[in-house]
């Protein structure tokens, strides 16, 4: 097998730049087919003690929910037991399940190294200092996504089961829910939550190219919270407690992106001001 060896970033072509992102891309699928394997491997305790879990009246979600809602007075949050069955209805079902499910699992898992493959990708296009302080770009959006997957699963996925597990037109309907919907419904949650709270470090590169300045972030706030309203709206179910505890943490990261903007746009002017005194 002929050995691959490094070129020069400026001397590349534009074949030579598809053929590195294809070996990224190579190496990331893998990443994620590997731990895809593991996880169907272990499929029974990820779907009994993780898919599942939020099927359950006493998933930790709900006793959590529960004690909020007694600290306003109510006991809308609480759950004692769950009117729904999960069946498969297809020959296939529960083996499309175990195999889709698996590959979402190593994305997730995966994704501090899909995103070191990104970052290895794009960095011998920035100068030195922007490598240097975007050092710690794998850590924090393998956190923040992190942290948004598991908000999506523990907070956003449960109130979603409960409510439509609860929710009926009439005595005569019974909720048997396919394994693919419920599926899909924790899967939804988890991702999006996921992707949301990756917005820091969307705007962070987006200021250093300058799409948008902290000012523009603080012009359209009013707008921002309609969008988050809205977003809140679509990945949770008709319920205004459900959807104003989501909007918070969806709200909190959009202030520290403006903080994160405020600070890209005063080092990138520092630097300005050093690079014109260097001149003089």
């Amino acid at each position: 097998m002929a050995k691959r060896t490094q070129v020069n970033p400026d001397e590349m072509s534009f074949l030579d730049h598809l053929e590195e992102l294809r070996w990224h891309l190579i190496r990331a699928t893998l990443a994620i087919v590997i731990v895809g394997v593991v996880a169907f491997i272990f499929k029974d305790f990820i779907f009994d003690d993780i898919i599942f879990a939020p099927a359950n009246a006493d998933f930790v979600s709900y006793d959590f929910l529960c004690r909020i809602a007694n600290v306003f007075g109510s006991d809308k949050g609480c759950v004692n037991e769950m009117n729904f069955t999960i069946q498969n209805r297809t020959m296939g079902g529960q083996f499309n399940a175990a195999i889709w499910t698996s590959i979402i699992v190593g994305v997730v898992v995966a994704f501090p190294y899909v995103i070191y493959e990104f970052w290895k990708f794009i960095s011998p296009g920035l100068y030195e200092k922007e490598r240097k302080n975007s050092r710690g770009f794998i850590i924090i959006s393998s956190l923040l996504f992190f942290t948004g997957v598991l908000f999506g699963y523990y907070i956003i996925a449960p109130l979603s089961i409960n409510f439509l597990a609860n929710f009926t037109v009439g005595d005569m309907v019974k909720n048997e829910f396919d394994i693919g919907s419920y599926i899909g419904l924790v899967r939804a949650s988890a991702l999006a939550a996921g992707l949301i709270f990756e917005l820091p470090i969307i705007i962070y590169f987006f200021t250093k190219i300058g799409l948008v300045t902290p000012e523009f972030l603080r012009k359209y706030r009013k707008y921002a919270l309609i969008i988050v309203l809205v977003v809140s709206a679509v990945i949770t179910p008709p319920d205004i407690s459900t959807q104003v505890i989501v909007s918070i943490p969806i709200l909190i990261l959009y202030e520290v992106s403006i903080l994160i903007s405020g600070v890209v746009v005063r080092r990138e002017a520092r630097e300005l001001k050093r690079t014109q005194k260097g001149k003089n």
